[in-house]
């Protein structure tokens, strides 16, 4: 094989052609992933066979620890949409904070919803409701677009099951009771900074919601709305019990190691638990509806998952072929020297996501270039996912198909779209790599 120094550059040429293919000409992820994949193995002087071997290996390994889990995750989501759990949730939390309040209440709404829901499907499914809102309380769409997508955007990058923070916690061999335990705390509080920035810098441009509907006709045409409890239950319930497991499993051994620890780490695995959601997300069908549901719905569910999961296992293959290369121990004894600690994984995501515009392919590729690095640089697996997270935060532009969510959405012109929402992605980003960082001084 090359030498590490030189098999650094390829690895530098490889993420500049993924950013190209991706960026440039819009290529399938999956695709480039593979291509690049084969061909570092080739320039790296790996033998022929191996990097088959190893492709294929690190396609299945990946997929193995949390294919079913995205799936999973995908069909609640789809049942949440279609049920309307996902505006119950939203009405439970006006009814806290008030109308008044509405952009407070679609931050915490964004932030609930995009923990099983990608964050542009989130904006989507919340937009009526926001805009309705925004013509009730004569907030601007500004405000109330920004408030919803930070809240989204803190869970969607940093929260287990969304697919990005568990395909890195999957390919760092990181605790996912831990990284959702830790990414809900690092999570509010870039939520909260997103928040405040909707309501102290984006009020500066007054944006008129073209309204579809009001907010009384959008509840009378979903009918009688889920229970907030059950609603919440398809979320809540899995991850109480995969922090459960993590608990179980903690070297202390709090549980024992009888049968409740036992009973505990497998309803706690996060197949188990996702699946468990599933059957909770089910409950909230209405009767007539049953036949959609278990058809038609968990269908979606599934081509909605497909092309994370083919993302996620080429990351997962092009990481593999990192680990096998000599770059790894290279740059883990260069970078050491520059003691940048946590920040490391924050400044490749961050590099990444502002190229090429997706936040799980950044968080996918920034975990492949990660995992041969993490023995040599002595970082937790867990605070490296939430950096991770942190950095594909930052920002969020044209490239991004987020952006124009956001931006067509809620009627905001582009120029006005980068100042009000892409400023408060960086300022989102900023805060949570702070707390990451502060975090990675006592865990």
């Amino acid at each position: 094989m090359v030498s590490g120094g030189i098999a650094l550059i390829y690895l530098v040429i490889a993420i500049a052609i993924i950013i190209f293919l991706t960026a440039r000409y819009h290529m399938n992820a999956f695709v480039v992933l593979l291509i690049v994949a084969f061909l570092y193995g080739l320039f790296v002087g790996m033998p022929l066979p191996d990097i088959v071997k190893t492709i294929r290996n690190g396609f299945g390994g990946t997929l193995g620890y949390i294919g079913i889990v995205i799936v999973a995750g995908t069909i609640i989501g789809t049942i949440l949409e279609k049920t309307g759990a996902a505006l119950s949730m939203t009405n439970a939390i006006l009814k806290i904070v008030g109308k008044e309040r509405s952009p407070l209440a679609m931050s915490i709404a964004g932030y609930v919803v995009s923990i099983p829901v990608f964050c542009d499907s989130g904006y989507v499914i919340l937009t009526p409701l926001n805009k309705a809102l925004s013509e009730e309380t004569g907030k601007s769409m500004a405000v109330m677009a920004v408030a919803l997508a930070t809240g989204l955007y803190a869970t969607h990058c940093l929260v287990p099951p969304t697919p990005g923070p568990i395909a890195a916690a999957g390919i760092l061999n990181a605790d996912l009771g831990r990284v959702i335990g830790l990414g809900l705390v690092a999570s509010i509080p870039a939520a909260i900074a997103g928040y405040l920035w909707a309501i102290g810098f984006a009020k500066r441009y007054e944006i008129k919601a073209v309204l579809a509907e009001s907010y009384d006709s959008l509840m009378q045409k979903y009918g009688k709305l889920p229970s907030t409890t059950l609603s919440f239950a398809p979320i809540v319930i899995p991850i109480v019990l995969i922090l459960f497991k993590s608990i179980a499993d903690f070297p202390t051994k709090p549980f024992g190691e009888g049968g409740l620890a036992k009973f505990l780490s497998f309803i706690g695995d996060p197949v188990t638990a996702l699946l468990i959601g599933v059957l909770f997300a089910l409950i909230l069908v209405k009767k007539e509806a049953k036949r959609d549901a278990v058809s038609s719905w968990m269908d979606l569910g599934v081509k909605n998952a497909a092309l994370i999961l083919a993302i996620t296992g080429a990351g997962g293959a092009f990481g593999a072929i990192l680990k096998a290369s000599p770059m790894g121990e290279f740059l883990g004894s260069t970078l050491s020297q520059y003691h940048m600690g946590i920040f490391l994984p924050f400044v490749i995501a961050a590099a990444l996501k502002t190229a090429q515009g997706s936040s799980t392919v950044a968080i996918i590729t920034t975990a492949s270039i990660m995992a041969p690095l993490m023995q040599s640089l002595g970082l937790s697996p867990a605070l490296t996912v939430l950096a991770i997270g942190a950095g594909s935060m930052t920002v969020s532009h044209a490239n991004d198909s987020y952006f124009w969510v956001v931006s067509q959405f809620s009627d905001m012109e582009v120029p006005v779209a980068y100042r009000a929402y892409t400023s408060a992605t960086l300022v989102e980003g900023i805060v949570a790599i702070i707390v990451v960082a502060i975090m990675s001084l006592f865990f």
